[in-house]
C-alpha cells in the first residue's frame, strides 16, 4: 500500500508503519500544499491513502469519487509520542480502507 504522510504529521511517523511504502509531504516538496490540492497530488502519484491530524479536512473536502482515502489520527497531541499508541488500529485499518472513504482513529 501506497501512503502519504501530512506534513502536519511528525515526519518520525512514517517509521511506526512496516511492511508499507510511506511518504511524506515534504519529503516529496509537496508541504505547501493545501488539502485539496496535496489530496488531488497524491491521488495522481498514485498514493491509496493520505493520514493526517487535520482534524478539519472532513468538513474541507469531499471524497466522494476519488481513488484515495485519508485517515484522520485524534490523540491529544501531534507529536509522535501521542500518535504511536494509534499505530496498532492504524495497522488493522489499512488493509480494509476504501477509496473516497475517510476514517478516524481516536486515542
Amino acid at each position: 500500500m501506497k501512503i502519504l504522510l501530512d506534513h502536519c504529521v511528525p515526519k518520525s511517523f512514517k517509521n511506526e508503519i512496516t511492511d508499507h511504502e510511506v511518504a511524506t509531504a515534504r519529503e516529496l516538496g509537496w508541504e505547501a500544499l493545501k488539502n485539496g490540492d496535496l489530496l488531488n497530488q497524491a491521488q495522481l502519484s498514485g498514493f491509496d491513502i493520505i493520514i493526517t491530524v487535520d482534524q478539519n479536512i472532513r468538513y474541507q473536502q469531499n471524497l466522494s469519487g476519488h481513488s484515495i482515502a485519508v485517515c484522520v489520527l485524534t490523540a491529544r497531541g501531534i507529536t509522535i509520542e501521542s500518535l504511536r499508541p494509534l499505530v496498532g488500529e492504524l495497522e488493522k485499518l489499512l488493509p480494509t480502507i476504501q477509496p473516497g472513504h475517510l476514517y478516524q482513529i481516536n486515542s
